[in-house]
């Protein structure tokens, strides 16, 4: 890491454990709070459990007449986690989500179609593209009102130039678009993806499929961003916001580089200070020249995905773009693997003789007709609007009463 990164690391973290010491999670802790770098190279983790036990506020290291949000995390992998920013925590997210290496313009309509709800990630993009005085679009993913039928043609209708969401919805979107005959978005620039992982060839099919970039963000709601995209394509950890270390679970080492777990000490936070938060999630990290001259690490994400999983989707994308294939699904048992991707007839023979070159000579791939894996209603269903109803016509469902179009 250079001295320039270490300077700016060092001048945070006296802040960083001060905040840590109001904090009831860490006051109590039986180790303490670390008084310097060195001592926190020491220090235990802060695991997922522990945010999970201090729920609501026990990791609260302000007034809470000082919070501006409250939120919690997906919950993916069990409980959902509880964090919460001030005013100033705030700053600090938006100034590190308009990194984005596209830029975010006045001209632009933004389209988030990440969670609002108690999820950070729609809110910190909302709050990015406002500030950078950007036009927003609000479509939340877990909003009736918005089904895939109904993103595409506002992305059409309203010319929007960037989209903010998880890269699965960038192909359920193009599906959609296709079943609605859809074809033409010219006013579309980028594509911002997160919150799962994603291999090189399925961020090239999303490009090739779109016709513009797709660039990668990395964070949690726990966080904040935590990584950004330069232009050739390399995730940058945020190493001027936060220490970021690798944890070995075989050998419970910790190292600024190689393989291994994500660890994270937050160096500007007020309101929920972390401490070598163990993230969990499977990373590479490494540190030396990027054509871009950025001295920021580099990182791999990998997230929870195994290897096996991480290769078969890289299998899967690098079939022809001619194939159509977009939706697939994989589970093994005693019989073996066995694979199904969705595939238009003309080229369902194809696409499964060249997977099954690909991946496990014994493996069972099974090319389905479009629409056995992701229904054709998911794709085309209307809006629905849920509000609540007393009183129907003869010919009106009542049992529909909470949710009627």
């Amino acid at each position: 890491m250079s001295s320039d990164l270490t300077k700016i690391q060092d001048s945070l973290l006296p802040a960083a454990l001060a905040a840590a010491a109001r904090s009831p999670f860490y006051r109590t802790r039986r180790d303490g709070v670390p008084a310097n770098r060195a001592e926190l190279a020491g220090y235990p983790l802060t695991t997922k459990a522990d945010l999970r036990d201090a729920y609501p506020f026990g990791m609260l290291a302000v007034d809470r007449s000082r919070l501006a949000t409250y939120h919690e995390s997906s919950g993916t992998t069990g409980t959902p986690t509880a964090s919460y920013y001030t005013k100033g925590d705030w700053a600090d997210l938006i100034e590190r989500y308009a990194r984005v290496r596209v830029g975010i313009e006045p001209a632009d309509t933004f389209m988030v179609r990440t969670p609002y709800a108690l999820m950070l990630t729609g809110h910190v993009a909302h709050a990015a593209a406002l500030a950078r005085g950007a036009t927003v679009v609000p479509a939340d993913n877990r909003s009736l009102a918005t089904p895939y039928s109904k993103v595409v043609k506002l992305m059409h209708d309203l010319e929007v130039t960037l989209t903010w969401s998880l890269p699965t919805d960038t192909l359920l979107w193009a599906a959609a678009a296709s079943r609605a005959g859809l074809r033409g978005f010219p006013a579309l620039r980028a594509m911002l993806v997160a919150g799962e992982p994603l291999s090189p060839a399925r961020r090239d099919r999303i490009s090739e499929i779109w016709k513009v970039p797709v660039v990668q963000e990395y964070g949690s709601s726990e966080t904040g961003g935590l990584a950004g995209e330069c232009p050739h394509g390399r995730l940058h950890l945020w190493a001027d916001r936060a220490i970021f270390e690798v944890y070995d679970p075989s050998t419970g080492r910790l190292t600024p580089d190689g393989a291994g777990e994500l660890v994270v000490t937050m160096l500007v936070r007020e309101a929920m200070p972390l401490l070598r938060y163990h993230i969990g999630d499977r990373v590479r990290v490494s540190y030396g020249d990027c054509p871009c001259g950025s001295e920021l690490p580099v990182v791999r994400v990998l997230g929870r995905m195994s290897q096996q999983a991480a290769e078969l989707e890289e299998a899967v994308f690098r079939l022809p773009l001619a194939y159509g294939v977009m939706f697939w699904r994989a589970r093994r048992s005693s019989r073996g693997l066995h694979v199904q991707i969705e595939v238009p007839d003309r080229y369902r023979y194809a696409a499964a003789r060249d997977l099954t070159a690909a991946i496990e000579k014994d493996a069972l791939v099974e090319a389905v007709p479009p629409g056995t894996l992701v229904p054709v209603a998911a794709l085309t269903a209307p809006a629905e609007i849920m509000k609540p109803r007393s009183v129907f016509a003869a010919g009106e469902d009542w049992d529909r009463a909470l949710r009627y179009y």
